[in-house]
C-alpha cells in the first residue's frame, strides 16, 4: 500500500512540484471572480450595471464551463505537443485576460467581463495538463497520491478568498488581476525552466485522433467516471465559486457582528473571504489524503464514505437553518469529503485509462467543470426563483445519491474485471 513515503527515488520530484505550483496558480486564476463577485457587483452598479441573480451566476460560471470545455482541448495538446508546450500556450492567453481586466478597471462592462471569464477557462483548462505530466512520471501504485499532490493545486482558491477581498478593499478590485497577472508571470518562467515531460522509457506518448476520444467515449466506465467526477470536482468548484455569494445572502449579520468584534472592522465582504477560505482550505488540502486513502482501501470504499457524507451535510444544510457557526463547520466537513473524493476519482481513472490518461484527464475534468457550472447555476436559480437555497442544495444532495447507486451497481465488475491487473486497489 503506497504512502507519500514511497515517492521517495520515484519520477521526478522538480516536475511534480511545478505542476502542483502551476495548478496551483491556475486554480487561484480560475476561481477568481468568486471572491470578488460582490465587489465587482457593486463597480458595474456605479456604472449603471444592475446585474440580478441569475446574471451574477452566469459570470461566475463562464469561467467553470470554459474551463470544462478546455480541458478536453488541452487534454488533446497534452498528447500532440506534450504537458509543457500546451501549459505555456495556455498560460500565455490567461495573462493576456488578466491584463486586460487589469487595465479595463472600474471602465469594464458586463459583456467584457464575460469575455474575461471566458480566457480565464484556460486556467481551469490546466487540470488536464498538470495531472497527466505528474502522472506519467510514475508507476500505477503511486498514481493515488501522485495526482493527489498535483490536484492539491487548487488549494489556489483559498488564497484568493484570503488576500482577493483585501486587495480590493485597499487597491480596488482590478488591482487584484494585476496582482494575479503577476504572480501568473513569475510562474510561466519557472515551469518553463523546471518542468519536464517523461521520457519515452518511463512514459511513451501515443498520439490520439478524434475518433479515439469517441471510442473511449463508447465505453461506460468513461461516463460513470464523469459522473463521480462531476460530483466531487463540480460540487467542491460550484461550492467553491459561489461560496461569498451564500455567505453574503445568508449570514451577511452574523460576519459583519464577527468582525467589528474579532477584526475590528466592518467590511463584510473581507469577512466572508476568510470564513470562504476556511471552508475551501479543507477541501483543497485534504485531495491528496483521499487519493492516499483510496491507494490504502480501494478507490470505491473510500467514495462510498465520502459521498455519503457529503449527501448527509448537504440535506442537512437545506432542510435546517443553521445557526452560523455550525453553518460554517458544516460547509468545512462537506467541502473537505468533496476534496478528498476527488483524490479518490482519480486514484482510479489512471488505473482503468493508464494507456490514455490524457484523454481521460481532459473529458473527466470537463465533466467536473460542468457539473460545477450546473451547481452554481442551480444555487442562483434557487436563490432567484424561491428566495433562498433550499431547493438548490437538494437537487445536488439527490445527485450525490444517484452517484452512491451508481458505485454499487460497477463495483463488482470493475473488481473482477479491469480491476484484477490494475496495479492498485479497487
Amino acid at each position: 500500500m503506497a504512502g507519500f513515503k514511497d515517492l521517495k527515488g520515484q519520477g521526478h520530484g522538480p516536475t511534480l512540484f511545478m505542476a502542483f505550483l502551476y495548478f496551483d496558480m491556475s486554480f487561484m486564476v480560475w476561481t477568481m471572480l468568486g471572491p470578488l463577485s460582490t465587489e465587482i457587483a457593486e463597480a458595474l452598479a456605479l456604472g449603471g450595471h444592475i446585474m440580478t441573480a441569475g446574471e451574477k451566476a452566469t459570470l461566475l460560471s463562464l469561467p467553470i464551463l470554459s474551463g470544462a470545455i478546455l480541458r478536453i482541448v488541452l487534454g488533446f495538446g497534452v498528447d500532440k505537443l506534450g504537458a509543457k508546450m500546451t501549459a505555456l500556450m495556455s498560460q500565455m492567453v490567461v495573462i493576456v485576460s488578466l491584463l486586460t481586466a487589469y487595465t479595463m478597471g472600474d471602465s469594464i462592462t458586463y459583456e467584457a467581463l464575460l469575455l474575461v471569464a471566458l480566457g480565464l477557462g484556460f486556467a481551469g483548462a490546466s487540470f488536464a495538463v498538470a495531472l497527466p505530466q505528474a502522472g506519467q512520471w510514475y508507476p500505477p501504485k503511486l498514481q493515488g497520491v501522485v495526482l493527489g499532490i498535483a490536484g492539491a493545486g487548487n488549494i489556489g482558491v483559498v488564497i484568493d478568498f484570503l488576500f482577493a477581498p483585501k486587495i480590493a478593499e485597499l487597491w480596488g478590485w482590478s488591482a487584484v488581476f494585476g496582482v494575479g497577472a503577476v504572480m501568473a508571470i513569475i510562474v510561466f518562467v519557472a515551469y518553463a525552466f523546471i518542468a519536464k515531460n517523461a521520457p519515452s522509457d518511463i512514459y511513451t506518448v501515443r498520439p490520439k485522433k478524434v475518433k479515439d476520444y469517441i471510442k473511449l467515449l463508447g465505453d461506460k466506465d468513461t461516463w460513470w467516471f464523469s459522473l463521480f467526477y462531476a460530483i466531487s470536482f463540480g460540487g467542491f468548484v460550484g461550492f467553491a465559486g459561489y461560496m461569498k455569494v451564500y455567505l453574503m445572502n445568508t449570514y451577511q449579520a452574523d460576519m459583519s457582528a464577527f468582525g467589528v468584534d474579532v477584526f475590528n472592522e466592518e467590511n463584510v465582504k473581507v469577512i466572508a473571504g476568510y470564513f470562504g477560505a476556511l471552508c475551501i482550505f479543507a477541501g483543497a488540502v485534504l485531495r491528496p489524503v483521499g487519493g492516499n486513502t483510496a491507494d490504502k482501501i480501494g478507490g470505491v470504499k473510500s467514495l462510498y464514505f465520502f459521498y455519503g457524507m457529503v449527501a448527509l451535510l448537504v440535506t442537512l444544510t437545506a432542510t435546517v437553518k443553521l445557526p452560523f457557526f455550525v453553518a460554517i463547520f458544516v460547509l468545512f466537513l462537506i467541502m473537505a469529503n468533496l476534496g478528498m473524493a476527488n483524490g479518490a476519482v482519480f486514484q482510479l481513472v489512471p488505473q482503468r485509462f493508464g494507456k490514455d490518461i490524457g484523454i481521460m484527464t481532459g473529458l473527466v475534468g470537463c465533466a467536473g467543470g460542468l457539473g460545477g457550472t450546473a451547481l452554481i447555476k442551480t444555487l442562483g436559480w434557487s436563490k432567484g426563483t424561491f428566495g433562498g437555497y433550499t431547493e438548490g442544495f437538494l437537487i445536488f444532495a439527490a445527485v450525490v445519491v444517484v452517484a452512491l447507486v451508481g458505485l454499487s451497481m460497477v463495483k463488482t465488475r470493475w473488481r473482477t474485471t479491469w480491476g484484477v491487473q490494475a496495479g492498485g486497489r479497487i
